[in-house]
């Protein structure tokens, strides 16, 4: 028994809708596996870089540089203090004899930065031998400003493993000579805070690795200050 023209549409209609589910269903895929192949490639790149204690004992670099996290009104939040006293740690085992500590200081009611290096003082460093970044108000900006402002060709970068796979990349994506170091271990996050920050960092290692592509100006640049030079040049204020 022949098929109606009518019959011959709703099969040739039904035909093309699964062709379009079909299409948008690999589409789809295709779409969702880009962030996780970014996000092995990131870290399969940095891993290779990251040092052990023995490892980072021997190396020469221009400086440690710490990134910066939230700060509370009687100090670093613990993410931070994590970061900082690895930072000290590193500084203090003769890899280099300067500390460029890296955060937002873009408000004046918010500031990273001093906070940092004020704990650092407290923890045995020189003063005039750590520096502070009053824009690096992300981690590729931290890096780019670090090659262009500071004048740094190499540098250890001290935070949190998750983090790091990130900071490293940026930094060698922007021509630096970057190692890095684990700041984990001081304090026991929680399982959701744990979560959350593994959630927003594979995210903004998708973010970065466009940025490193295209390699945009950071925020704000301004005059030279060689790593070199003496960190009180960064001070905004009396210490």
């Amino acid at each position: 028994m022949k098929k109606s023209n009518a019959d011959k549409n709703i099969t040739g209609k039904k035909g093309l809708l699964k062709k379009l589910i079909s299409v948008t269903l690999i589409i789809f895929l295709i779409a969702a596996s880009i962030p996780v192949i970014i996000n092995i490639y990131v870290v399969a790149f940095s891993s290779r870089y990251i040092l052990t204690p023995e490892e980072y004992e021997s190396k020469k670099v221009d400086c440690v540089m710490v990134l910066g996290a939230g700060v509370w009104d009687d100090g670093p939040s613990h993410l931070l203090e994590e970061r900082l006293n690895r930072g000290i740690e590193v500084y203090k085992s003769q890899a280099t004899d300067r500390l460029l500590m890296s955060g937002d200081h873009g408000r004046i009611e918010y500031d990273e930065v001093n906070v940092m290096k004020s704990f650092a003082i407290d923890g045995g460093a020189v003063p005039n031998e750590v520096f502070m970044d009053h824009a690096g108000f992300s981690t590729y900006e931290s890096m780019y400003r670090a090659r262009d402002v500071f004048d740094v060709e190499s540098l250890i970068i001290v935070t949190q493993e998750y983090h790091l796979y990130r900071a490293i990349y940026d930094a060698r994506k922007l021509g630096l000579e970057a190692y890095g170091v684990v700041a984990d271990g001081q304090y026991n996050f929680s399982a959701g805070t744990r979560l959350y920050n593994s959630f927003r960092e594979s995210l903004a290692r998708c973010k970065d690795v466009v940025w490193c592509i295209v390699q945009p100006e950071p925020t704000y640049l301004g005059e030279v200050i060689p790593i070199s030079a003496s960190g009180n040049l960064t001070d905004d204020k009396t210490t």
